[in-house]
């Protein structure tokens, strides 16, 4: 159903990835007389409809018979055209019984539409064709005047770039590091936001400069404006942490991973990490030598066709190297006899390898799915990757393979556990079916069904009853010294609810929340195999996956699904009540958002904007702000700090994006995006007309108003290096803080009567890079150094006051991510530790914001396995430090963009809701 799954991705795309509540019938409750049909939110097409049985052409293709009917039943489709033009068809998928499914891919002029996928199901038997049942979303609205891009492919290419760059500083400024990010142009693609959201969609990949982790962003470029409106991580891990014929997506696999000629199965044997002596197939290649390769699953008849397994020795091959491509020299495992000895069971090698077959065998004898993307395609393990030659604690699919850390501390390789190896490989069924977007609750939900097959198998194959006590951990047999409750990394049968466990949280943590609320779905599916019989519930759940759920369901939707498959299977009535009930007990029914409370005073509610905050002063705010479906370009409003009277809309309806709005309560700033450029904008607080104060070709962040100045961090195109230029609106000057040679890097400024803060990068006498704090007098150009610390490694945001500066430093060379903020004198004398790097009373700083009573500080936990701990919150301190941080508020979600008012009042970008809502608090609400 649209209204929640799309909100989950869209609407809210802005900040917080959950979604708008929905009305969506249980349709499933009891057998129908007739049809049934659930409506659409925000569609005139129904989310799902059930119970039929109307004749369609039984010649010509599947695709064209669904296509067929949804033309002749117009009336209840509502979609206007049914051509292959604009309804292609994604796959069909023939089950036993003569069963169909189609999934068909809404595209809208030629353009496809992000997550537009609708499914039609059909049975075929006795020279006859029917449709029983159809299901997912169709967008009805969508209304573009023009699909032509304004913003040409290089430039959107380099605003994604920069934004991943941003994402990526975790609000440190750090010498320029060589490794860079890459962006790769996709097609032009629809938001489905309302009347749509035209954007071309770029790929970033590279290198987190923090952890050497890889980094695969899927970036969508507003295709007129040129901003940013979604980003999220294409990479999907197992923690917090491959199509027909053979071939790989996206990347050549090594030539040795091809069929030769005169090959062999050859039984050999190993020993897993747990002791077992299992099985192994393996490979004779021309030359007698052996290769961790299966081909066992190839009919005997077609022994050169087929399905075939490999497993690559990847030990010491950068992780980063592997996302979405093949590391340099990388071949097969190629053990020297059949059996093989302790270093393959200490590499991971036997256990990724054995455990791959078994989940090939899992989907093949249960559901006769032919290998990950039901064409028999390769299955492709890479084991052993490491993280900047350290030790990399997680695993992840790629999209064409998984990919195995090698583990450290307690950790073993994480193959090591079969419900790992069941899990990544699953991520690849779902990619291959209803395709879940990897975000916000459709990637919840993603992760939820990996989880949920994935210790499915691994009980199967480990002969684990599901009365054991431990059944419902995930990742339990990686440890080498702690007990399987310890080690776990998830357990299906933790009692998450959406009421009390829920958290919105942006795609910045954890792609919004794909770990984080997982267990809320998946315990949800645990519970119906627990009480139904674990086959029957397998069954329920891929039919689900396979023929009902498309990308962008949420948690109702899902439910929805799971029902209507179960009715499906012929459930009887006490097996629905119980499918409806495991859902209930997780709190996962319509209109379950509406429980999520708050202790803040919310003063916009749904500002559903992206990547752009809200500034603070003299008892205004501006903030940026789209229409409640998320479609609209941003606007910025102004409105009182205090919550009174009514925001007012201070930006033309231009068509543009306007971003990255602040004020000082006498004047509003910010930056309008247009596909020619950035222009930086004023205007009175007290009205008046708008006007163009800079003007900028490059991407820009953080501005910053106080009297006549204007300042804020820009792309220098000509070194690809930030600088900070600053305007006086009064004359018209424009400058650099810095003179904008290429060793010269500033950023992340703030301003007061004229002298402007911040961070820089800057070579010595000797050449050698050094970080360090500054304020430079734009009046008379004199420049005052502050006193960082020896052997401080980055410097993050300023803050400037009447009184003194403050920043972030770290001076942790392992940036285990805790950093030190501290304070000095405008002329650099009196320094103080606000808060230490470590210690009682360290923070996680990632960025801060002050008045002259107070200093807020969020925090932001650099997280393998994500938690509610880990997401940013807002602590507060005195300027001194003395009695030491507060929590600004309890709210469970992440608190984004705080900014700071006088006293102690703050505002920030709450996600607690689902919604992305400004809100405020007067005062620190203390210990949580």
């Amino acid at each position: 159903m649209v209204g929640q799954g799309i909100a989950a991705l869209l609407a809210t795309a802005g900040l917080m990835a959950t979604a708008v509540p929905a009305a969506h019938a249980d349709t499933a409750a009891a057998a129908p007389a007739a049809s049934d049909t659930t409506p659409g939110g925000e569609t005139d097409t129904p989310s799902l409809v059930t119970g039929l049985h109307e004749e369609v052409a039984a010649t010509g293709s599947a695709a064209d018979a669904a296509r067929g009917h949804l033309r002749a039943r117009k009336g209840r489709y509502h979609i206007a055209d049914t051509s292959a033009k604009d309804l292609t068809s994604v796959g069909t998928t023939t089950e036993k019984g003569g069963g169909e499914t189609v999934r068909l891919q809404q595209k809208y002029k030629g353009v496809e539409v992000l997550g537009g996928q609708y499914v039609v199901r059909m049975t075929r038997k006795d020279g006859k064709r029917a449709v029983t049942g159809t299901s997912g979303n169709y967008f009805t609205r969508l209304k573009l005047d023009t699909v032509a891009p304004e913003v040409s492919e290089k430039t959107a290419i380099e605003r994604a770039v920069g934004a991943v760059t941003a994402r990526y500083d975790r609000g440190l400024l750090r010498a320029p590091a060589e490794a860079g990010f890459t962006g790769t142009a996709g097609a032009v693609t629809i938001l489905p936001q309302g009347t749509g959201v035209l954007t071309r969609h770029i790929t970033v990949t590279g290198t987190n400069p923090a952890d050497g982790s890889p980094v695969q962003q899927e970036v969508y470029i507003d295709a007129h404006s040129g901003f940013p409106v979604m980003q999220y991580s294409g990479i999907q891990t197992f923690g917090a942490t491959t199509s027909g014929g053979g071939s790989v997506q996206g990347a050549a696999a090594p030539a040795d991973a091809s069929t030769a000629a005169d090959q062999l199965v050859v039984k050999g044997s190993g020993v897993r990490y747990n002791g077992r002596k299992v099985d192994i197939n393996l490979y004779q290649d021309t030359k007698g030598g052996l290769q961790m390769i299966d081909y066992s699953k190839r009919a005997a008849d077609s022994p050169y066709e087929g399905p075939m397994i490999a497993t690559y020795d990847a030990r010491g091959k950068e992780a980063s190297s592997a996302s979405g491509v093949w590391p340099s020299g990388i071949q097969t495992f190629r053990p020297a006899t059949p059996e093989l000895g302790e270093d393959y069971t200490e590499s991971g090698a036997v256990d990724a390898h054995w455990a791959a077959g078994k989940v090939y065998d899992y989907y093949k004898n249960h559901f006769d799915r032919d290998s990950l993307d039901g064409k028999d395609g390769f299955i492709y393990s890479l084991v052993g990757v490491v993280n900047n030659g350290m030790p990399y604690n997680n695993a992840f699919w790629d999209g064409t393979k998984m990919v195995y850390g090698q583990g450290g501390g307690d950790y073993r390789t994480f193959s090591a556990d079969t419900d790992v190896v069941g899990h990544e490989m699953t991520h690849g069924v779902v990619q291959h079916t209803a395709n879940l977007v990897y975000a916000g609750q459709s990637g919840a939900m993603n992760e939820a069904l990996a989880d949920y097959f994935g210790n499915a198998i691994d009980l199967e194959a480990n002969g684990q009853s599901m009365d054991d006590p431990d059944a419902g951990l995930l990742g339990e047999d990686l440890c080498t010294t702690l007990s399987p409750r310890e080690c776990a990394l998830r357990d299906l049968n933790d009692g998450a609810t959406t009421s009390k466990n829920f958290i919105g949280v942006t795609y910045g943590g954890d792609n919004g929340g794909v770990h984080l609320n997982s267990t809320i779905f998946s315990g949800a599916l645990w519970d119906m195999r627990q009480d139904l019989a674990p086959e029957f519930a397998d069954q329920i759940v891929y039919r689900a996956l396979s023929a009902y759920m498309t990308p962008l369901d949420g948690f109702t939707e899902g439910r929805a699904a799971v029902i209507a498959a179960a009715k499906e299977l012929g459930a009887t009535k006490a097996q629905l009540k119980t499918v409806k009930r495991s859902f209930d007990a997780h709190g996962i029914t319509p209109g379950w958002e509406k429980a999520l409370g708050i202790d803040t005073d919310t003063i916009i509610s749904k500002v559903n904007i992206y990547s752009t905050g809200v500034g603070a002063g003299g008892g205004k705010y501006a903030v940026s702000r789209s229409n409640e479906e998320g479609s609209e370009p941003y606007s910025v409003w102004l409105g009182n700090t205090s919550g009174k009277g009514r925001p007012q809309l201070v930006s033309p309806n231009n068509g543009d994006y306007n971003v990255y709005a602040t004020t000082d309560g006498t004047t509003v700033v910010w930056a309008d995006y247009s596909a020619t450029g950035v222009n930086i904008m004023a205007r009175p607080v007290k009205g008046g007309l708008a006007k163009v104060v800079d003007s900028i070709g490059s991407n820009v962040s953080g501005l910053v108003v106080d009297g006549d100045y204007v300042a804020y961090t820009a792309v220098n195109p000509q070194f690809g290096v930030t600088n900070v230029r600053y305007v006086n609106m009064k004359t018209g000057k424009i400058g650099l803080v810095d003179d904008g040679r290429p060793a010269n890097v500033s950023g992340l400024a703030s301003i007061k009567d004229g002298k402007i803060a911040y961070a820089r990068v800057y070579p010595d006498a000797n050449g050698d890079m050094q970080v360090g704090v500054e304020v430079f007098d734009a009046a008379t150009g004199a420049k005052k150094q502050m006193p960082v610390a020896d052997g401080v490694m980055g410097i993050g945001q300023t803050a400037i006051t009447d009184d003194g500066v403050f920043w972030i430093e770290d001076d942790d060379a392992t940036d285990n991510g805790q950093a030190a903020v501290r304070r000095a004198n405008l002329d650099g004398t009196n320094p103080v530790t606000v808060t230490p790097e470590a210690g009682e009373g360290s923070l996680y700083a990632y960025s801060l914001t002050a008045s002259d009573d107070a200093v807020s500080i969020s925090t932001a936990m650099p997280a393998t396995w994500w938690a509610n701990d880990t997401l940013m919150k807002l602590y507060q301190v005195a300027p001194d430090g003395k009695g030491g941080p507060q929590r600004m508020s309890c709210n469970r979600g992440e608190q984004a963009f705080g900014t700071a008012d006088e006293g102690t009042r703050v505002l920030w970008l709450d996600g607690t809701t689902g919604y992305t809502n400004l809100v405020k608090r007067d005062r620190p609400a203390g210990k949580c």
